[in-house]
Parts: C-alpha cells; structure tokens; sequence
C-alpha cells in the first residue's frame, strides 16, 4: 500500500533506541518525532540523517489500518507487544 498522506502514525508510536538528528536521546513511544511536520509529513524523508528503522518502514494495511486513528492504535499495540520490559 502507499503511505496515507497525513497520517504519521509510525512517526509516533514506536520507540527509536538510537540517537538521531534533533532527537539525541532517541525516541520515546507514544512521542511525536520533531521532525514530523504540522501536515504530519516526515521532514527528513529522503534525507541520510533519517534513521534507518523509519527508512525501512513500509506501509501495511496491517500496521497502517484504513484510517490514521486505526493506524495508531495497530502502531501502538504492535509497539507495547514488541517491548522486552513488558507487563
């Protein structure tokens, strides 16, 4: 499938444990990227300084849904089952 513009779900749920541009402490989940845009666009789409975790995504009606807010809570429960310290 193609990435729903707009969407940025995989831009907010998962964790990035690496440091990156912008972001020296990685990612939190549930954390907006700072560089998702207010159009919820990638900002360093394109750019080498993306991390390569985000650059390897790739848009899945299994992770993506039909919609940005099913996008979300799929991203976010993949996210919470993927966690090594989880419940």
């Amino acid at each position: 499938m193609e990435c729903r513009p707009g969407c940025g779900a995989c831009c907010i749920a998962p964790t990035i444990h690496t440091p990156f541009d912008g972001m020296p402490n990685g990612k939190g989940p549930g954390e907006r990227c700072v560089h998702l845009d207010d159009t919820s666009l990638c900002g360093l789409f394109g750019d080498a300084r993306r991390p390569a975790c985000c650059s390897q995504f790739q848009a899945a009606v299994a992770f993506c849904g039909s919609s940005k807010e099913e996008a979300l809570e799929l991203l976010t429960e993949l996210e919470a089952l993927s966690d090594p310290k989880g419940d």
